[in-house]
């Protein structure tokens, strides 16, 4: 096998990964919130992944210089904190295959921040590419009949939390590529998770009810699993894929993400329309033109 080759099954194999597990964390979500307000959803998924990745951040502490403190602030007030913030309150009220649509939209405004603010020029092949998966996008999770017109106030929500993933995504491989994965995510993580646990412990009644409420304890451990692993092992690669390919094609991965939600429709009984395999075609398709 050659370099070149492995270097490209390296990346479809993070890729496929990172899909799965965030595919996945819609589903986590919804399960935590419906016994955990969704201000404590958030709180506890930063500050538990915070706490579970802080042996990393002392490790690498060293390696943190000064013109990087800045930078990873900006990740992780804007690729961790105000998202994991602004999922949680917009899946109060929206489900979830609307919302992973919606995720969708974060290689569209990776696109869009980096020519802005990072003088990034795409090729014809990458708009190609973002619009096609856009498109595949919608048809995987359109329904005949449906209408967003009464979930679009909360849709906004997620909208602004796909933009800031594409911040912190430029932000990331223009200022922190020389940073390792783990000290990018563990470090960034400490400007949310302190905050978000002194919340957790001197306002909200979390204490109380971790130790009296059996059912709230079935949706923290929902939370634990996004936490761990929705949030910190899928931020550790995704940051190691950013490092290794360029922004627009490492934010593609958010295309991928609702053919795993099919899946567990699949699983729950659900049947998958003709129009969904054609969204899975044009997916795939829309990553191979990003990634030429």
């Amino acid at each position: 096998m050659t370099e070149i080759s492995a270097d490209r099954l390296f990346r479809w194999g993070i890729l496929i990964l990172l899909a799965f597990i965030w595919g996945s964390s819609f589903i986590l979500i919804k399960i935590g919130l419906l016994n955990i307000p969704f201000k404590e959803v958030g709180a506890l998924r930063m500050f538990i992944a915070s706490f579970s990745l802080l042996p990393f951040g002392i490790y690498n502490w060293h390696k943190i210089q000064k013109r990087h403190w800045k930078y990873l602030a900006v990740v992780g007030i804007f690729g961790s904190g105000a998202p994991a913030f602004l999922f949680a309150y917009a899946q109060s009220f929206i489900n979830s295959s609307l919302a992973g649509m919606l995720n969708s939209l974060v290689p569209l405004f990776t696109l869009v921040v980096g020519l802005i603010f990072f003088k990034f020029v795409p090729k014809k092949l990458h708009v190609a590419g973002v619009i096609t998966g856009l498109i595949g996008a919608f048809f995987l999770l359109y329904k005949p009949g449906m209408s967003l017109e009464r979930e679009s106030l909360y849709g906004l929500y997620i909208v602004a939390a796909t933009l800031c993933y594409a911040i912190s995504v430029n932000t990331l491989k223009k200022h922190l590529h020389d940073l390792p994965s783990a000290a990018i995510t563990s470090v960034s993580l400490l400007f949310v998770g302190p905050l978000c646990g002194i919340y957790l412990f001197t306002i909200t009644d979390f204490p109380e009810r971790f130790s009296t409420d059996p059912e709230y304890l079935k949706s923290l451990f929902s939370i634990i699993l996004l936490s761990v692993f929705g949030t910190g092992l899928a931020i550790i690669l995704y940051n190691m894929l950013i490092k290794r390919v360029s922004a627009l094609y490492a934010s593609s991965v958010t295309y991928l993400i609702p053919i795993i939600a099919i899946f567990w429709g699949i699983i729950d009984g659900e049947s998958i329309e003709s129009l969904q395999y054609f969204g899975m075609a044009a997916i795939l398709g829309g990553i191979y033109l990003i990634n030429k």
